[in-house]
């Protein structure tokens, strides 16, 4: 509608990573408030739909505080078949998960959600495959004293120095990241909001 404001849109992360995704297409929220949510798995619960309600949560939760802006949120979940590895807290962790991911391939599912003014909620979910080398003892070792895998899910970063360990990627790069970018836009654009112009 011509004359109409451009609707304003809430990042609703706490992940640097998702924010430069973001302004790698040209997209600078109008501001960045994380949803503060238990992303603790439901007992039973698979990667895939863990991935997606946390979405949801994250994006009704910031928008209980913006009902009248575009909410984006979005969760990455590392699957090993049907378990869900953590978002390493620890060195610990992060060597626990660099042990189970060696030499094997693992699933990356994240899922966005975008909360609407007037209550609609619209989501995506994208599915990326990585596989990890067979990693030696050192290999951990060196990795964990990085402290990159720290709050990451799975314990490490793609687009890190993790790369080094990884000889599987498919689906999308951004995705594995943390936003998957061509998801992201299309439902932007679907929204109204103003991309790549």
């Amino acid at each position: 509608m011509a004359g109409a404001a451009q609707p304003r849109l809430i990042l609703a992360s706490a992940s640097p990573r998702r924010l430069a995704l973001l302004r790698q297409i040209g997209i600078e929220p109008a501001a960045v408030e994380p949803s503060h949510v238990d992303e603790s798995p439901l007992k039973g619960e698979l990667p895939r739909l863990n991935a997606i309600r946390l979405a949801r949560a994250k994006a009704e939760a910031a928008r209980a505080r913006h009902p009248e802006n575009l909410v984006l949120a979005a969760d990455t979940v590392v699957g090993l078949g049907r378990r869900i590895l953590p978002k390493a807290e620890t060195e610990a962790e992060v060597a626990r998960c660099l042990r189970l991911l060696s030499g094997r391939r693992h699933r990356v599912y994240t899922a966005i959600a975008l909360a609407l003014p007037g209550g609609a909620l619209r989501e995506r979910i994208t599915l990326g495959i990585v596989g990890v080398k067979r990693l030696t003892d050192a290999e951990i070792a060196a990795y964990v004293r990085s402290g990159e895998g720290i709050g990451k899910a799975g314990g490490y970063a793609i687009q890190g120095r993790a790369a080094a360990l990884i000889d599987f990627v498919s689906g999308s790069y951004s995705a594995i990241v943390g936003l998957p970018l061509y998801e992201t836009t299309a439902l932007l654009q679907g929204a109204g909001y103003p991309v790549l112009r």
